[in-house]
C-alpha cells in the first residue's frame, strides 16, 4: 500500500483499525484519490491531467458528445467544462462545433493530433490501472469494474 509523503507505513496500519477504513464512501474517496494522482503523474508528460485526459477521451471515442453530455457524464459543473475544452482546443486537440440536432449546442470531437494524444495518454493510464489492479485476479478486476459502474451510473 502507497503512504503519503511523511507518513509511515506504520501510522496507516494503526489507522486501518477505525470505523472509518471501512466505510464505502471513504475507501471509494481515498481509491479516487491515489487514482488521480498516479493517473496525473503518468499524464503529466503529456501535458495533461485527469479532467482534461476525460474530455479528451470522449472527444476521440466517436460518439460526439456535446459540452452539456461532458459535464454530466464527468459529473462536472458546465463552467468546468468550458476551460478543458478551451485549453484542448487552444492545443488543436478538439474542435467545437454545431450540434446538428440543437444549433445552440456545441459537439466536441477530437482532432488528428487529439486522437494521436489520446492514444498515448490511454497507453499511460492502462498502466497507471494495471499498477492499481495488480493484487486482484483478472475475475476479480472484472467484478469490481462491474460494481463500480454500478455505483457510479446508477438510474
Amino acid at each position: 500500500m502507497a503512504t503519503r509523503p511523511g507518513t509511515t507505513m506504520n501510522t496507516i496500519d494503526r489507522l486501518l483499525s477505525s470505523e472509518l477504513a471501512g466505510e464505502i464512501e471513504f475507501l471509494t474517496a481515498r481509491t479516487r484519490s491515489l487514482g488521480s494522482a498516479r493517473a496525473n503523474m503518468l499524464l503529466e508528460p503529456l501535458d495533461l491531467k485527469v479532467r482534461s485526459y476525460s474530455v479528451l477521451s470522449l472527444a476521440c471515442s466517436g460518439l460526439a458528445p456535446t459540452q452539456r453530455e461532458l459535464a454530466e457524464f464527468l459529473s462536472l459543473d458546465p463552467s468546468q467544462i468550458v476551460p478543458l475544452v478551451d485549453q484542448l482546443e487552444g492545443r488543436g486537440l478538439v474542435e467545437r462545433t454545431a450540434d446538428p440536432n440543437d444549433r445552440r449546442s456545441k459537439v466536441i470531437t477530437g482532432t488528428k493530433s487529439g486522437e494521436q494524444l489520446y492514444t498515448k495518454a490511454r497507453e499511460a493510464t492502462a498502466e497507471g490501472e494495471a499498477v492499481a489492479m495488480a493484487k486482484l485476479s483478472k475475475a476479480e478486476q472484472e467484478t469490481l469494474r462491474d460494481l463500480l459502474s454500478r455505483i457510479a451510473f446508477r438510474d
